[in-house]
């Protein structure tokens, strides 16, 4: 268990990349409760531009925000490879942490993670948007209505075409597919059949001599009731599959396309987001077929959520024992070798 805070959280946004400031910096600002009291950048140049952004407090340097005792939150928009070391520092240093997905790079920093969260008696948990994606919002309403019946199969691919730059496109810096949208698909996994897993199958391709990330990240979970989850990603797809293809015992649900919601945080009005109806997807049962509009999206949620886990009002969304369930999943298919 961790510390409650008894007043507003003063949160701390490390990076202003693309991430730190179309993402994280936004959705914090604009959460009632939350105070976005700074953002940590090397850059003098990106410093300045979060304080004509937000009027907030800027930082030079991690060391200075965990001195500030001011600060209550760190929230990490940095590279993957980074993760582990300054969420042990922050939660050393007496700060509740969110890291961005992935969460760290393998089960040995996950588990140094949780027990520097444990002995300091702070919240440690992990930025999971995507849970709050308007398709998987919707496949969850399929499965606690009862329309799919049992669901035994799952198919998610995420794809896109060209290879990664920046520091994603860069092993050394926990780039690649299996870190970045891995993470994504295989928590909705998981949150899908909570069943133990059996076995990870994980095939990845290198086929851009410009990166030395994978191209392609193909992982199949197999969980001790039975069920079957295939995730696909790849940077090579220039016709993508469906994003869900979901099989149970009353019928089968299909969609394309992607949650809208990034495109709308980017251009500044994430309440503007909207799905194309083309993109609905379609169930079929014996009864027939028919298209399911989807359930809009809300990754404000998740900012919510943190406010009132801070203050003992809920439970985290992402907790401990769910990170570490990917990590798991994550190692085993790192550990293929193929």
């Amino acid at each position: 268990m961790y510390d409650v805070l008894s007043h507003s959280p003063r949160v701390v946004v490390v990076g202003y990349g693309r991430w730190g400031r179309q993402c994280h910096t936004y959705l914090i600002n604009r959460t009632s409760g939350l105070t976005l009291y700074g953002v940590v950048s090397s850059s003098a140049e990106k410093r300045q531009q979060a304080e004509q952004d937000w009027d907030c407090r800027t930082y030079a340097a991690f060391e200075e925000a965990l001195a500030d005792p001011q600060v209550d939150v760190i929230v990490l928009a940095t590279p993957n490879a980074t993760h582990a070391k300054l969420s042990v520092a922050a939660l050393q240093a007496g700060k509740h942490v969110v890291t961005d997905k992935v969460m760290c790079l393998d089960l040995a920093e996950c588990d140094a993670m949780i027990a520097a969260a444990r002995a300091s008696r702070r919240l440690l948990t992990v930025f999971q948007n995507r849970r709050l994606d308007g398709d998987f919002l919707t496949v969850q309403n399929l499965l606690s209505t009862g329309w799919l019946g049992d669901l035994r199969w799952a198919e998610m691919s995420w794809q896109g075409f060209g290879a990664w730059g920046g520091w994603r496109g860069k092993a050394a810096q926990g780039g690649g597919k299996l870190y970045d949208l891995g993470a994504h698909l295989i928590d909705q996994a998981l949150l899908l059949f909570p069943a133990p897993v059996a076995h990870v199958y994980c095939r990845r391709h290198y086929d851009w001599p410009e990166t030395d990330t994978e191209s392609e990240a193909l992982i199949v979970i197999a969980f001790q009731d039975g069920r079957t989850a295939v995730l696909d990603m790849s940077s090579m797809a220039m016709i993508t599959k469906p994003r869900f293809y979901l099989r149970g015992t009353e019928g089968t649900f299909i969609k394309y396309g992607l949650d809208p919601q990034e495109k709308a945080q980017a251009d500044g009005d994430i309440d503007a987001a909207k799905e194309n109806p083309a993109n609905f997807g379609t169930m079929k049962t014996a009864a027939g077929e028919e298209r399911v509009p989807t359930i809009p999206g809300r990754w404000q949620g998740y900012y919510e959520n943190l406010r009132d886990a801070l203050l003992g009002q809920a439970q985290p969304m992402v907790t401990l024992e769910q990170a570490r369930r990917v990590m798991e999943v994550i190692e085993a298919a790192r550990n293929q070798g193929v």
